[in-house]
């Protein structure tokens, strides 16, 4: 039960079914430490723009930029964000300060008449507004027609059931938190579809002066997701730090050695791949972001740009 001393945490969250599953997990993890949770709901840009692409339009910080003003003007504590809707750079008085334990990172189809991604005619119809997903999919079969698919989750399920699409390609993450799991058909492994960045995790963001939530959330965080997915973000911010890049990086814990692979793909050209990978002994944020460095560099000297 709550004393009269007990923080009060205000969290700012998009007002999409996903996005308030996710502060609602916080929230919970919150009250267990004795504090008293509010959520207050926002629309950003990027629930606003449904009709191009995102890397057409300034790219995934459009879902974070409201949420950040709220912690500015002190509305709200903190932002509960899909990490990979974190831009790679955080803005002057804002920090990362938690990365909690990570859900499945990788890729589902999704797709009503065809089990897997193999089994589709040629050049059938697949959404995705991912320029990451858009370059894999076109390497594992050049012959589709890759269309763009936005809106939140429910909206992209509706789309594929009225027909739009032979198959979708959604994170796997998502579909769980949400109970969909039964809309999965297929669930790529790394080795056919490398994920993004921080696909799978949830970070939350503060304004850096607050010392004293960055000492409250430190129970939350979870060390071997936050040291790969700060490998795989590093990839992402050498490479130019957009979210919306044709860019796979993917890290893993194995015994104590963090593992790292990177893929890089050119949405309009040729369908082959760059591909990078590289390993360290695991032993902090700064050396996981060195990691993620060396790879990107590999990236680089194999034509990726």
């Amino acid at each position: 039960m709550s004393t009269p001393s007990a923080p009060h945490i205000v969290i700012a969250t998009r007002e999409s079914r996903l996005a308030l599953w996710q502060a609602e997990h916080v929230k919970a993890l919150l009250e267990g430490l004795g504090c008293t949770v509010q959520l207050l709901g926002m629309t950003t840009q990027g629930d606003q723009i449904l009709d191009r692409s995102l890397s057409k339009v300034g790219g995934k910080g459009l879902f974070v930029k409201e949420l950040e003003v709220a912690l500015h003007e002190g509305r709200a504590d903190i932002a509960v964000h899909s990490l990979k809707d974190v831009p790679m750079d955080m803005p002057e008085g804002f920090e990362l300060a938690c990365v909690m334990e990570r859900e499945d990172p990788r890729d589902a189809w999704v797709s009503a008449a065809y089990a897997r991604l193999e089994d589709l005619p040629q050049g059938a119809v697949v959404g995705t507004s991912s320029l990451r997903r858009t370059v894999l999919l076109r390497a594992l079969r050049p012959d589709l027609k890759i269309e763009p698919l936005r809106g939140n989750l429910d909206t992209r399920l509706r789309k594929l059931d009225e027909g739009q699409y032979a198959g979708i390609v959604l994170a796997a993450a998502g579909l769980k938190r949400l109970g969909l799991t039964d809309r999965i058909r297929h669930i790529f492994e790394t080795t056919e579809m490398l994920p993004a960045a921080g696909q799978g995790a949830l970070g939350i963001e503060i304004c850096s002066h607050r010392a004293d939530l960055r000492a409250l959330l430190a129970p939350l965080a979870d060390s071997v997701t936050w040291q790969r997915v700060a490998a795989e973000r590093a990839v992402s911010r050498a490479m130019g730090g957009s979210c919306s890049m044709p860019l796979a990086a993917h890290a893993v814990m194995d015994g104590g050695v963090l593992k790292l692979q990177a893929a890089w793909g050119d949405p309009q050209g040729d369908t082959t791949l760059v591909t990078a990978a590289s390993n360290m002994v695991a032993s902090d944020l700064p050396a996981a972001e060195a990691l993620g460095l060396r790879v990107a560099q590999a990236l680089q000297q194999g034509g990726a740009h």
